[in-house]
């Protein structure tokens, strides 16, 4: 009873602080964004009638006759980042800063991942000799890696903080939807780069060719990753963990953190899930160039248009996700949107085969993602919350950190995954003489999307609510 009575004490967040959290997330995904997005169009750039998008920069050709440099340096980096995501959750749990335990890892991190978000786009050399693709090269193993080691330490306590400033699942809700706007807008801003670029390269006179694009591209992304660290820095800012946060430091070591985590059956169902999931995610992320481009034959900068018009398109879908996971519970909401992935890939699987024209094909498949997009952008942040207070209730073990890192941990896992096997793909035909690549690409993720939905059928959400429920009553 008394730790109930304690908790009671906390502050529940106003409206306009939310503001300010959420804003953060705005600031991680628009820093992200290129990393996420760009890497493999910058470094392995799609080959058009006109030649290709970006200059050679480093080695373009196969490595082992089945991977590509730029996928094992993606890979690499993600590793890394998975790594480093239950160590920075450990000890984010157990910090005791009066600072905040997670408001100090934002505070330390948020200016070198804007930076190093931007470096990974700057080549120290020309890549027309080996030279200078292996230096190249060796710039973009450091830079990638620092980058994610800092987003880490960004993004783990971050995330980590939906479960505690939000008090019941209803509040979770409501924090996991403002930052899932936030995020998307962040997406959509990024993606503006396909459209600022061109014109850039114009205004500013470079050359008009791959190298001029490339300059303007850097420039844009330089603006981006300014904004990004202010946003960044307005929950460091703004939000007080010892007023709105409902937590306590953690006692439990590394492993046994680790351990007590992965105990929790609902939530391996979940990261189960979560993991192929974002593999799919990812290749329509990084393909959704190589599908307009190559298999429509639209313009590079059509696709930048189209990604603003999906993330635009999906906040219509937000208000329904929100009614219908309220009122039939948030599992058939995301088990739906598995659903609709696997259709969108379907779809992807044909383009240009199909008898319309070549822009209402691409048309079709930004209004279907869109759906998919809102689902998975709002609910699994909430789901993690959910499972993490009810864990906490179950054990008397405030894992948050650590439910959030190991969340991250398997999603990052999926990316690595992604990072190998689509530009591995790739060397298998991404022109419009042979897409091969690019269309077994699509059909990867149909297989992938479809496994993500068997697995989170397993996920038992009515235990999850009635722990919270029995929580809630003994507070009354």
């Amino acid at each position: 009873m008394a730790e109930a009575a304690e908790k009671t004490m906390v502050l529940k967040l106003p409206k306009w602080k939310l503001v300010m959290f959420a804003l953060g997330q705005l600031g991680w995904s628009l820093a992200s964004w290129a990393v996420s997005n760009a890497l493999s169009a910058f470094f392995l750039p799609p080959e058009g009638t006109g030649g290709s998008l970006f200059p050679v920069f480093i080695f373009q050709g196969a490595v082992m006759g089945i991977a590509t440099v730029i996928g094992l340096i993606n890979m690499g980096g993600r590793i890394w980042d998975a790594v480093t995501d239950p160590l920075i959750a450990n000890l984010s749990d157990k910090n005791k800063s009066r600072f905040g335990r997670r408001r100090i890892f934002l505070a330390i991190s948020a200016v070198p991942t804007a930076l190093f978000a931007f470096l990974v786009f700057v080549p120290l050399m020309s890549g027309t000799s080996s030279g200078g693709q292996l230096i190249n090269s060796a710039w973009l193993v450091a830079t990638i890696t620092l980058y994610y080691l800092f987003i880490t330490m960004y993004c783990t306590p971050y995330n980590a903080l939906i479960a505690e400033l939000g008090h019941t699942p209803a509040e979770r809700l409501g924090i996991s939807t403002a930052i899932s706007i936030t995020w998307a807008l962040g997406f959509v801003i990024g993606n503006l780069v396909w459209m600022i670029a061109p014109v850039l390269q114009q205004a500013l006179g470079l050359a008009a060719d791959a190298s001029g694009y490339a300059k303007a591209f850097q420039m844009t992304l330089g603006l981006f990753s300014l904004v990004s660290a202010i946003l960044m820095l307005l929950p460091v800012i703004f939000i007080n963990e010892q007023k709105y946060a409902d937590a306590k430091p953690s006692d439990l070591s590394l492993i046994e953190s680790i351990k007590s985590t992965f105990s929790n059956r609902q939530f391996r169902w979940f990261v189960a899930s979560d993991l192929p999931y974002w593999v799919a995610l990812n290749f329509i992320q990084q393909g959704m160039l190589y599908f307009f481009t190559v298999l429509l034959g639209l313009d590079p900068s059509f696709a930048g248009t189209a990604a603003v018009v999906m993330f635009f398109l999906s906040y219509a879908f937000y208000w329904p996700v929100v009614a219908l996971s309220k009122k039939f519970g948030k599992k058939i909401v995301v088990i739906a949107g598995f659903s609709v992935f696997a259709l969108v890939f379907t779809l992807c699987l044909v383009l240009g085969w199909l008898p319309l024209a070549n822009e209402i094909q691409a048309w079709i498949i930004v209004g279907l993602a869109a759906l998919p997009l809102a689902i998975f952008g709002i609910l699994p942040n909430a789901i993690i919350g959910d499972i993490a207070d009810s864990h906490a209730v179950e054990t008397g073990s405030h894992q948050g950190g650590m439910f959030y890192g190991a969340r991250t941990f398997m999603m990052k896992v999926g990316i690595s995954l992604a990072n190998l096997i689509f530009p591995s793909l790739l060397l298998l035909g991404r022109s419009a003489e042979n897409p091969l690549g690019i269309r077994l690409a699509a059909a990867s993720a149909i297989g992938f999307s479809l496994l993500g939905l068997f697995a989170f059928l397993k996920y038992n959400e009515k235990h999850v609510l009635r722990v919270l429920a029995g929580e809630e009553a003994s507070r009354r």
